[in-house]
């Protein structure tokens, strides 16, 4: 399969370790061309970069920047999508996490199932406090 704007799919492996979520969207979660909602996959790229992020600050964060975001192919209904997040950077009240979303597909149609990288990301987090204020993220 060929997706015109896109380019080729590209078939790969899920990445090593296990992801942070993993979700079957259906088809109330479709746009109007019958796929995935772009915003529905946004929504679980910022649940799954979160995961990360509270476990560093030992608590709360809020999303303070989308810094990229690139659907690199549609996610279809009845995928099993899978998301994986790896911090890179943390500075002293923020936290950035990229996230890197995995589609496998063919498995409830009877075919061979593949696995294609739909969608990369990368947000910002802040530590925030009981008052929703910024504040350090704990030395390790």
């Amino acid at each position: 399969m060929d997706d015109k704007t896109r380019g080729p799919v590209l078939h790969v492996s899920l990445p090593e370790g296990q992801p942070v979520l993993r979700m079957v969207p259906k088809s109330s979660d479709t746009n109007h061309a019958g796929d995935i909602f772009g915003g529905w996959i946004m929504s679980q790229v910022d649940i799954a970069g979160t995961i990360p992020a509270i476990r560093r600050a030992h608590g709360r964060v809020a999303t303070v920047a989308v810094n990229s975001f690139v659907f690199k192919q549609p996610v279809l209904v009845g995928d099993l999508v899978s998301f994986y997040a790896d911090i890179i950077r943390i500075g002293r009240t923020s936290i950035t996490v990229a996230v890197a979303v995995y589609a496998q597909r063919g498995v409830r149609e009877g075919r061979e199932e593949i696995c294609i990288k739909v969608t990369e990301a990368e947000l910002t987090y802040v530590a925030i406090d009981d008052n929703r204020c910024p504040r350090v993220v704990p030395q390790p």
